[in-house]
């Protein structure tokens, strides 16, 4: 059931992106945050993973991962962080929602280059935060925690060259195939 509310709370995220956009409306950071902190996926795609461990994952874990331990919630911020910083520039281009930058730079009347600095400092604490809770877990079992440390992990290759989610150039076609076509075995 949980999941289900995830794609529900997901679709309702992605509807108010759209009636900004609609409305030509540049939220305040809160109101980004509530909104672009699910619009990220990092929650919807944790959850999705985990209900493939059935044999790990009890519902009581389960409770207490998307209850939104530090960990998921540096992550999922992390998740937002780099996207925005990886993709606004397109986004707007083609007609998307502000994103966090726009939002950042409207609210505190700051340069793009301030928001990113500001926002790569963010994501360092993110990572510093994902790293205590992983050596000192006491909310999540090991298991998960690795799983979720490796899913944050991702966002470095996925993001490393650009927009690796979106447009799957050289770089992340050669990691794809170095993992399941010429594994190093």
């Amino acid at each position: 059931m949980e999941a289900i509310e995830r794609m529900k709370n997901q679709i309702r995220a992605y509807f108010a992106e759209v009636n900004w956009f609609h409305e030509g409306h540049v939220p305040t950071m809160e109101e980004y945050m509530r909104v672009g902190l699910t619009t990220a996926g990092y929650t919807l795609i944790a959850t999705s993973y985990f209900m493939g461990m059935r044999e790990l994952v009890t519902k009581d874990t389960f409770d207490r991962v998307t209850g939104s331990p530090k960990i998921m919630s540096s992550s999922n911020l992390m998740a937002m962080l780099i996207d925005d910083i990886k993709t606004h520039k397109f986004e707007r281009k083609r007609g998307h929602a502000s994103s966090a930058i726009e939002c950042y730079m409207k609210q505190y009347g700051v340069s793009e280059e301030q928001v990113y600095s500001e926002f790569y400092k963010q994501v360092e604490n993110a990572w510093l935060n994902i790293n205590q809770e992983f050596l000192k877990p006491i909310v999540v079992p090991m298991p998960i925690l690795i799983c979720m440390v490796n899913l944050s992990r991702s966002l470095g290759v996925i993001y490393k060259e650009g927009d690796g989610y979106t447009y799957v150039g050289k770089f992340m076609k050669d990691n794809i195939r170095s993992l399941f076509i010429d594994p190093l075995v």
